[in-house]
C-alpha cells in the first residue's frame, strides 16, 4: 500500500466511516474474530467439513487442557493432570470431578472416552490424527480414562489435552456426526447458550451450570457480522467492537490516539508463521533449489514493512515463531540463509534447476513452457493481500510471471485443504513443542491424496529424513533429549524447505478497556492476547479473565 493509500485509509477511519452504533446492554462483550458477509448456525466443533462459529472449540466447547503460548505450559482444564504408564505405552487422565455439561448433566470420563471413540468410528472427525497412534481407549472409574497406545508416543498426550470433549448422551443420538450443524449446543463451556442467531449477528450468553465458580464475569459474548477486514477495523476503531484479532494499519495513529486511556492493543510474535506454500505435486516445485529460489527471490524486509507495518520481522530458516523462540537453533539460522533476499541465487538455482529465461526474459519450465504463478490470498484479508502483492511483484523482477488471485475464505480454505493450489499463503500449526509444527509441514503420514481435506499439509510434502527424526523425537522420554532432536528437525527444514516462512505473524489483538478489565498485555502477560489463539484452547484463558468495569 502506498503512503497515499494509507493517509486516504487512516483520514477515512479517522473522520468520514464511522459506523453507526447500536447499543448494547451492559456486560455484554462485543467480539470481532471471523471475516464472514452472514452467519450460518453451527456449532460442531470436531469436524473440519462445517465451518463452526467461533467459540465454538474453546468457549463452548473446551479441551482437557489449554496450551499458552506465551508461558510455553500445558494448563489443566477439564483433566486435573495425566501419567505415563507402562514404558510409555499407556497415558492414564485424570477428569476435573464436578463438571457439568451445560443442561446439568455431569461430565464424567465416559464422555471423554466416547469423544475419542467417536473419532475413530468417523475419521473425517479425527484432524489431530490421534488413532495413528491410539488403540484403544479404556474407561477406569468416572474420573480416570487410559488412553492405551499403538507404539510409545510422548507427543501424544498433547494431541489428546487439545481435542474438544463433547457429551455422550447428546452425541450418541447424532447420525452424522461429520455434517451435524449442533445448532443448540450442549457443552462445559462458559458461554453455552444461542440467546439470538440472526444473519448479521448472535449471541452466546453463559453456561448456567459452569464449573469454574463465579466466572465467567462476562454475562455474554455478541458478533455483529464483518464481511473484511477494513469493515471490522471501523467497527475496532470507532468503539464497536471491545476484542478483535485485526490487522489494524497504523494502529498507534488510527486507534490509540482515537483514546489512549481505553484503546489498546498487544501485538506479541507468538502467532503462527505466515507461509508461502507450494504445491509439491505441481512440476516444479517438487525441486528443493526452485523452493530455495522462490524464498531468496523475495524482499523480506520490504514484505513486512508494507504487508505488516513492521509489526513483525523477516522469518528466518528454521521457520519457528517467537512461541517456541527458546527451542530455536542459533546455529542452524547462522548456516542457513536462503530466507535473505538474493537475486544473484535465485538466478543461479533456477537456471540449475533447467527454468531458464527466453529472449523476453521470461522463465520458462524445463520442457518449453511458459511458467506462470497464481498465487492465492483471501480476498478481505488486507495484510495478507498486500503481501501476495509484494511476492507476486518480486517474482516478476525475476522474470516469473506472477498473478494474484483473492477468494473469500471458504472458498480459499477449500482449495488450500484438498491441495488443489499451485502457490498460496497460509499459516502454520502449532502445538505445546515444534514437533507438531515440523510433523503438519513435513511428515509422510499427514500428506493426503490431492482433493482429500488435509488439517496442515496443505502443500502435500513427505521426507523420510524428517520421519525418522520425528520419531526420535516420539519415543525420547526425556525432555532434555527431545530438545535436541528438536534441532534435528530444525536442521532437516531448513535443508529441505518444504515451505517458504514469510514472517512470525504477530497475535493480532485489539482490545477496548471502557467496559471490560482483565485482557493480556505486555505490563500482565498471562496468556496470549487475541481471539485468533483458539486451535488449542488458549482462548478460554482470556474468556474466564474478562470483567466488566
Amino acid at each position: 500500500m502506498t503512503g497515499r493509500a494509507v493517509a486516504v485509509v487512516v483520514g477515512c477511519l479517522l473522520w468520514a466511516c464511522a459506523p453507526p452504533k447500536t447499543p448494547v446492554p451492559s456486560g455484554t462483550l462485543v467480539v470481532a474474530q471471523e471475516l464472514q458477509a452472514s452467519w450460518v448456525r453451527n456449532f460442531n466443533p470436531l469436524s473440519l467439513a462445517v465451518n463452526a462459529r467461533w467459540p465454538t472449540r474453546a468457549g463452548v466447547y473446551e479441551p482437557m487442557g489449554v496450551f499458552n503460548s506465551v508461558t510455553g505450559e500445558l494448563v489443566p482444564w477439564l483433566a486435573t493432570g495425566s501419567e505415563w504408564r507402562e514404558d510409555g505405552e499407556r497415558l492414564r487422565v485424570f477428569t476435573r470431578p464436578g463438571v457439568l455439561w451445560s443442561d446439568g448433566r455431569p461430565f464424567t470420563a465416559g464422555d471423554v472416552a466416547f469423544t475419542f471413540q467417536l473419532l475413530h468410528r468417523s475419521p473425517a472427525l479425527d484432524s489431530r490424527g490421534v488413532w495413528k497412534f491410539l488403540a484403544r481407549v479404556e474407561v477406569v472409574d468416572e474420573g480416570t480414562v487410559d488412553f492405551v497406545l499403538s507404539r510409545r508416543f510422548y507427543p501424544g498426550r498433547d494431541d489428546v489435552f487439545a481435542q474438544p470433549i463433547v457429551p455422550r448422551h447428546i452425541w450418541s443420538e447424532v447420525a452424522d456426526p461429520v455434517t451435524f450443524d449442533n445448532p443448540s449446543p450442549v457443552a462445559t463451556g462458559p458461554f453455552t447458550e444461542v440467546r439470538q442467531f440472526k444473519n448479521q449477528v448472535f449471541e452466546l450468553g453463559r453456561n448456567p451450570h459452569y464449573w469454574q465458580p463465579g466466572r465467567p464475569k462476562v454475562e455474554a459474548l455478541r458478533f455483529p457480522a464483518y464481511s473484511n477486514n477494513e469493515r471490522a477495523n471501523l467497527a475496532v476503531v470507532f468503539d464497536e467492537v471491545d476484542w478483535a484479532g485485526n490487522f489494524v494499519p497504523a494502529i498507534e495513529r488510527v486507534y490509540v490516539a482515537r483514546d489512549p486511556k481505553a484503546h489498546r492493543y498487544w501485538f506479541p510474535l507468538t502467532g503462527s508463521e505466515v507461509f508461502l506454500y507450494l504445491n509439491a505435486t505441481q512440476a516444479p516445485y517438487a525441486d528443493v533449489r526452485v523452493r530455495k529460489a522462490l524464498s531468496q527471490a523475495i524482499d523480506r524486509q520490504l514484505l513486512v514493512d508494507v504487508a505488516v507495518f513492521r509489526y513483525s520481522r523477516p522469518a528466518d530458516a528454521t521457520g519457528l515463531s517467537d512461541a517456541f523462540a527458546s527451542w530455536r537453533s542459533p546455529d542452524v539460522v547462522a548456516a542457513h540463509r536462503w530466507t535473505a533476499f538474493n537475486p544473484t541465487e535465485v538466478a543461479r538455482l533456477l537456471d540449475e534447476a533447467g527454468l531458464t529465461k527466453d529472449e523476453g526474459g521470461h522463465r520458462r519450465l524445463p520442457g518449453g513452457a511458459p511458467w506462470t504463478v497464481e498465487l492465492l490470498v483471501v480476498a478481505g484479508w488486507s495484510d495478507w493481500v498486500r503481501a501476495a502483492q509484494v511476492i507476486a511483484r518480486n517474482l516478476r523482477a525475476m522474470g516469473i510471471d506472477t498473478t494474484v488471485r483473492a477468494l473469500d475464505f471458504s472458498a480459499w480454505y477449500q482449495r488450500v485443504r484438498e491441495g488443489r493450489f499451485e502457490a498460496s499463503l497460509g499459516w502454520s500449526f502449532e502445538g505445546a513443542t515444534p514437533y507438531a509444527f515440523y510433523r503438519w509441514l513435513m511428515a509422510s503420514e499427514t500428506k493426503l491424496p490431492v482433493g482429500e481435506p488435509s488439517m496442515g499439509n496443505w502443500h502435500r510434502f513427505s521426507s523420510p529424513r524428517a520421519d525418522a527424526a520425528l520419531q526420535a523425537f516420539e519415543t525420547e522420554p526425556d525432555e532434555a533429549r527431545r530438545r535436541e532432536r528438536v534441532i534435528d528437525l530444525e536442521r532437516l527444514f531448513a535443508e529441505e524447505a518444504p515451505a517458504i516462512p514469510l514472517y512470525p505473524n504477530p497475535s493480532w489483538a485489539e482490545y477496548n478497556t471502557a467496559r471490560f478489565t482483565g485482557f493480556p498485555s505486555a505490563e500482565a502477560p498471562y496468556a496470549d492476547p487475541s481471539p485468533n489463539k483458539f486451535d488449542r484452547g488458549e482462548t478460554l484463558l482470556v474468556l474466564t479473565a474478562l470483567e466488566p468495569r
